[in-house]
């Protein structure tokens, strides 16, 4: 069934045959809470615990895409969720690190992606904002909810030749947006996330 999920994405998003591969290779059903199991081949969003949600899978193919991730080694993914981005990321990448500020997420997290086998992907519980310092520089930061403006950091946490991906507020809408080290910005399409938050919930 993934691979079902997979071709359909294929008929929105340009994929580079990595990435098709990487959604073929790991299951949505795995990531959405028990009651939505008949939702996971959609293309749609769907809640999760405390107020958080599992992004659209179109929205997580879209910013793997956006990625540009073909010899990338390490990529820090702010807002871990259900861990299904960071599973897809995982099979593309050799080091993944992804934060939640919500500590009971995180953990489910971690207990799916040792029930899938998948042990290059690095979590824990923090501020996201405050970026994960002990293991950078990365090549990739992603943030997988909006923020009004990139903390400065983050950006001291990334490769010269690396960038940022974020949902940025701009007005009343939001933009996903590449920032590079130098200040170089590209606006790519407009979006729909939730905000990122501050401080750690237990």
């Amino acid at each position: 069934m993934s691979k079902f999920l997979a071709d359909k994405l294929a008929d929105l998003v340009p994929f580079r045959p990595y990435e098709y591969k990487a959604f073929c290779e790991i299951d949505r059903k795995y990531f959405v809470p028990e009651g939505f199991k008949y939702k996971a081949y959609e293309i749609t969003a769907i809640p999760l615990d405390e107020d958080s949600t599992i992004s659209s899978p179109l929205t997580v193919a879209k910013m793997t895409h956006y990625l540009e991730l073909e010899n990338v080694d390490s990529i820090l993914e702010i807002g871990c969720g259900s861990g299904y981005q960071a599973a897809i990321l995982s099979k593309i990448v050799r080091r993944v690190f992804t934060v939640d500020r919500i500590c009971y997420l995180i953990e489910k997290a971690k207990k799916r992606f040792k029930a899938l086998n998948i042990y290059n992907v690095n979590a824990k519980c923090d501020d996201g904002r405050v970026g994960w310092k002990t293991y950078a520089p990365y090549d990739r930061i992603l943030f997988s909810a909006y923020i009004d403006k990139i903390p400065m950091n983050l950006l001291s946490q990334l490769k010269d030749d690396g960038f940022i991906l974020a949902p940025i507020k701009k007005e009343d809408s939001q933009i996903i947006t590449r920032i590079y080290k130098n200040g170089k910005k590209e606006e790519l399409e407009s979006c729909e996330f939730v905000p990122i938050k501050k401080g750690i919930e237990k």
